[in-house]
């Protein structure tokens, strides 16, 4: 729904799916100038030019685990980004309250059960696979 509403311009409905105190947690990996969520969430796409504002984030895969959401995706062909979103309970509605975006990365996803690390998704940039990407471990 958040990309659909992005891809829209949906405003009103972006802001109903992120945490309604405006205090959305943000932590990014990658150049300063790559930070296409950030402008997009904020509004200041806006400020681009017109053909620039568009929402070009496609995604490829989606995953669900336990309390976070997992996109996998491309902006044109040279952006490939991975999205984790952490959801919190907002009255009757889960709402988006941490958003970590990793740029041009290799990612895994593990978990710590037990004393044991346990590998529970990793990404695939498919056009990316024969160019070096940095590796990137997030634990949960």
């Amino acid at each position: 729904m958040l990309y659909k509403a992005l891809a829209a311009g949906d405003g009103e409905a972006v802001s109903k799916l992120v945490t309604s105190n405006n205090n959305l947690e943000w932590r990014y990996n990658g150049p300063p100038q790559c930070q296409y969520m950030m402008r997009a969430l904020t509004g200041h796409h806006q400020q681009r030019k017109p053909e620039d504002r568009k929402f070009r984030f496609k995604t490829s895969r989606i995953t669900a685990f336990r309390d976070r959401v997992i996109v996998e995706g491309w902006d044109g062909l040279d952006a490939y980004c991975v999205h984790v979103w952490t959801l919190k309970m907002d009255g009757s509605h889960p709402v988006i309250a941490e958003f970590r975006e990793y740029f041009n990365t290799w990612l895994a996803v593990i978990v710590r059960s037990y004393g044991k690390e346990v590998r529970v998704w990793q990404s695939e940039p498919r056009l990316h696979r024969n160019r070096s990407l940095p590796d990137i471990v997030l634990a949960i």
